[in-house]
């Protein structure tokens, strides 16, 4: 499996606190049948100002540490990214690290509050998809307002944007109204991802395999393997492959 969603850099917003903390998440990953792991630290202004020199540089380090550590986990990065104004700039002065592309776009992790919908966001995505980036909406069951009423999520649909709904969620992690609305995104066939979204062994731990298996419940083997393998494959195959990136494979 393919995750593409994960906080497993040390030291680097709310993952783990220290390398051997990472380490265990990243063996965890593997023994949950992870083989590829994209790093998307919090790119969010005020709170977690991460850039591309400082999260490349940490994983740098972390590759080193899984090579010593033998752990049979290839990564590369990007990042998850607050929505909000900042990105207007930041997108002309490449500070985005890039998921991958989706047929002609570059894909771009998207968080939106827990709490609601940014009144606005729809002008930012607008802006995101003229200037030929495609949204990939983090963890949308989580967020109150879709919780309450999945048609709230309508508008991100209609513009044409991907989305990725969290494993555990699915299981019930997340409480039993963010599992109702996954199940529910899952069955109207809008989400295009599964990812761990996996912060800490115990807390928020890495459980691709569980979310898979209760995908295949609802939606079928074959769909819910486009969810954690074809669909990541699509979208982040190039930054696993291309030597040039700035998401280098190890």
């Amino acid at each position: 499996m393919i995750d593409l969603h994960c906080h497993l850099l040390p030291g680097i917003d709310d993952g783990p606190k220290d390398m051997d903390a990472a380490l265990a998440l990243a063996a965890q990953a593997v023994s949950d049948g992870v083989t590829h792991s994209v790093l998307t630290p919090h790119i969010h202004h005020g709170r977690w100002d991460n850039s591309i020199p400082g999260i490349c540089q940490a994983v740098h380090s972390f590759r080193s540490a899984l090579s010593d550590s033998q752990i049979p986990l290839t990564v590369a990065f990007a990042g998850e990214v607050r929505v909000g104004a900042e990105i207007l700039t930041m997108l002309p002065r490449d500070e985005i690290p890039f998921l991958g592309v989706w047929g002609s776009k570059k894909v771009m992790l998207l968080e939106m509050p827990h709490s609601h919908i940014l009144p606005g966001t729809d002008k930012i995505v607008r802006w995101l998809l003229r200037n030929n980036v495609m949204p990939l909406i983090a963890h949308p069951e989580r967020n109150k307002s879709v919780m309450r009423n999945s048609d709230n999520l309508n508008f991100l649909i209609e513009l044409g944007c991907l989305f990725q709904v969290t494993s555990g969620a699915l299981v019930g992690q997340f409480g039993e109204s963010a599992k109702t609305c996954a199940e529910v995104l899952l069955k109207k066939g809008v989400v295009t991802v599964l990812a761990s979204d996996a912060h800490h062994v115990k807390r928020r731990p890495v459980n691709l395999s569980c979310g898979f298996e209760a995908a295949k419940k609802i939606v079928g083997l074959k769909l819910a393997q486009q969810l954690v393998y074809d669909n990541p494959l699509k979208i982040a195959g190039s930054i696993f492959s291309s030597a040039s990136s700035v998401a280098l494979i190890k």
